[in-house]
């Protein structure tokens, strides 16, 4: 990121809530939201869960540090009214979060060298449907332009169908899909690779 990307920056308003740079303090609310997530507590994930998060933690506790070039982690938060700030509430309220980083490719993968991949996009169980996931996808979009970028990728699992909608209503196709045997020998769902080519005036359409 630029110098002049603040971790405080607002890069993004909505009536509800506002996207921004993460900051060394959102750690727990990050990885929280994260855990919570993708590693659901039941059955033996309740016990392992706090080993879990902690993972969590120190990897996005080691990126945020780091400086890495062409890397951004970014936070919906909600803003306290008056009257919650008067009952000594949080300043704001950790909503989602999503990550966005340029990586090698993979050989045979694409014709450049380095591809623009989103990742981690989680929101808060009891924040969902209010349009930050969207909002947050916004946000990724702008910097990708403003970074140079107008080409970029994520993955998805294939039986995540919320995800799925959200990301082919905001401009993502299907790239391709993991080979289906794997998925069948390993007894997951296969992993789908998606993709958005970006305008100048994708992001602003979205808002």
């Amino acid at each position: 990121m630029s110098d002049e990307q603040t971790s405080s920056e607002r890069l993004l308003d909505s009536a509800n809530f506002s996207i921004r740079v993460a900051q060394l303090t959102d750690l727990g609310g990050l990885a929280d939201v994260l855990a919570d997530s993708f590693h659901p507590r039941s059955g033996l994930m309740h016990w392992l869960y706090p080993l879990l998060r902690l993972g969590i933690y120190e990897d996005l506790r080691n990126r945020l540090r780091s400086a890495i070039p062409d890397y951004v982690c970014l936070v919906a938060v909600q803003t306290s009214t008056e009257q919650d700030l008067s009952a000594s509430a949080p300043s704001d309220a950790l909503m989602g979060t999503v990550e966005m980083a340029l990586r090698p490719a993979h050989l045979f993968q694409f014709h450049q060298t380095k591809y623009l991949y989103l990742s981690n996009l989680a929101v808060r169980s009891e924040y969902r449907r209010q349009g930050v996931a969207h909002h947050l996808l916004t946000a990724c979009e702008s910097i990708a332009l403003s970074w140079g970028f107008q080409d970029i990728y994520l993955h998805v699992l294939e039986n995540n169908h919320q995800a799925r909608r959200l990301y082919l209503r905001t401009g993502y196709k299907l790239q391709q899909a993991d080979p289906g045997w794997s998925a069948w020998l390993l007894r997951q769902p296969r992993r789908l690779f998606l993709h958005k080519r970006l305008t100048p005036i994708s992001a602003a359409q979205l808002t």
